[in-house]
């Protein structure tokens, strides 16, 4: 087996990525824009041009470089309802909209509770068993024409063997419908009238089938194995946890930042803290926190980051230059509390350097919160945030590294098939400070004694 197919849905692209499984590198890549249509009946991912990109992507590589294998892994909070003919028996809801908030009231009287699920009540569709509880009641006809239930990788593992399952990490991400403790379905299924109709759980890494024959002929490619395939979250988590020992903490940087502990600490999560359980690959619960770090940065800064050097740092010791939380306050581990600055920046460098300071002390609550231990392994912009990296190593008294190893979706996805031990050659030991542990005991306290806003 030389390349695997990675077919990688995110909410804003749809790749195809040719992944070299000797050398796990992406050797060619396809990507269209992931368009959703206004509706009717309500808006929704164009299946149809997705399915005739990739259609189109895979007879390319193939002829090009060769498939030797297939594996699909896309965006959470979206799941596929099939009629008794394989079709779909409705458009396949965009999570953005807001419909599911219209009946949120009357969800909430048969959802699950945290401690079931790990899965925090969430805005929008990002709960999943409040989208199926919506287009339930939006459309009384269709629990009827409802044949099967599928998470959105095997939608796509559907139409490409034609097999039936869904995966655990996409039903154990913010669903409502899975109970990672007892792994197996929650309570909501049966409150839906769906519990006969959810398509069976399989591990990512199982086969689902194999490419139909009519694509076989049409797509140029013979009869290769189609793996069940993964939520993204966790495909990226997978080259970390075969390539390190427990315990240890990812914590992945961008729009949002995205904690998972691994063989940390026994603790009891808080959803009002942002916290919720995730479903590794094997299974495995992960307690995870979230905050919009990437965002807040855009917020403060306005889009205008400045070089800032040593000197900077040292004012910013020096004169408590304090940003507290939190700029976004409908996510992370002080939700509710307006931000505030307890010292101004008297310089935009000095602002880079508070700010950076500000995430990380932010993230050194998320890691807190779910237990973490080890140390903590850092990939996306942030890794490269000096402010950031040596604040969270202060704050946390871990070890903070900058991951060096090959991650990402597509790579992690093909990991299920390759499955070496990655080297976990990491970067950024660092020296401690004193004034900077200073600084954060202070943050904590200014944060901790403040309460959420009322309103």
């Amino acid at each position: 087996m030389t390349h695997a197919a990675i077919i990688d849905i995110g909410k804003t692209n749809v790749k195809l990525a040719l992944v070299d499984l000797a050398t796990l590198t992406e050797v060619a890549v396809r990507t269209a824009p992931n368009r959703v249509l206004p509706g009717p009946p309500w808006p929704h991912f164009h299946t149809d041009g997705q399915w005739a990109f990739l259609r189109g992507a895979l007879t390319e590589l193939a002829t090009s470089h060769g498939i030797d294998a297939i594996c699909v892994t896309t965006h959470g909070a979206c799941a596929a309802l099939l009629d008794g003919n394989g079709a779909l028996a409705a458009p396949v809801l965009d999570y953005e909209h807001a419909g599911p908030d219209t009946t949120r009231d009357a969800y909430d009287q048969i959802r699950p509770s945290f401690s079931e699920t790990g899965s925090p009540k969430l805005p929008l569709g990002l709960n999943l068993g409040a989208q199926l509880f919506w287009q339930l009641r939006e459309d009384p006809t269709l629990r009827d024409r409802i044949r099967h239930v599928l998470m959105w990788p095997q939608y796509w593992g559907h139409k490409l063997t034609g097999q039936i399952a869904s995966d655990i990490c996409s039903l154990g991400c913010h669903t409502d419908l899975w109970a990672p403790m007892t792994h197996g379905f929650s309570t909501l299924p049966a409150a839906l009238g769906l519990a006969e109709k959810m398509a069976p759980a399989r591990a990512p890494g199982d086969v689902l089938g194999t490419l139909l024959p009519d694509l076989q002929a049409t797509l140029g490619i013979g009869p290769v194995a189609v793996l069940c395939g993964l939520h993204d979250s966790n495909a990226s988590l997978l080259p970390h946890l075969l390539g390190r020992q427990a315990p240890f903490a990812v914590v992945s940087t961008g729009t949002w930042v995205v904690s998972m502990a691994v063989g940390g600490h026994p603790v009891t999560l808080d959803p009002s803290r942002d916290t919720l359980i995730n479903v590794n690959a094997f299974g495995d619960a992960v307690p995870s926190a979230r905050f919009m770090g990437g965002r807040e940065y855009d917020l403060v800064q306005s889009g205008k980051p400045a070089v800032a050097g040593v000197a900077d740092a040292d004012q910013v010791l020096a004169k408590r230059v304090m940003l507290l939380p939190s700029v976004v306050p409908e996510s992370g581990p002080f939700q509710g509390m307006p931000h505030r600055w307890a010292n101004d920046p008297m310089t935009d460098p000095q602002r880079e350097v508070a700010l950076g300071y500000y995430l990380a002390l932010m993230t050194a609550e998320s890691l807190a919160a779910i237990g973490a231990d080890g140390p903590s392994i850092i990939e996306g912009p942030f890794a490269s945030n000096p402010w950031f990296c040596t604040m969270l190593h202060a704050a946390t008294g871990r070890s903070v590294l900058s991951s060096s190893m090959r991650t990402g979706t597509a790579v992690g996805a093909a990991m299920l098939f390759a499955r070496p031990k990655a080297t976990a050659d990491d970067r950024g030991a660092m020296m401690p400070d004193p004034r900077l542990a200073a600084y954060a005991r202070v943050w904590r306290t200014l944060a901790g004694a403040r309460q959420p806003d009322a309103s």
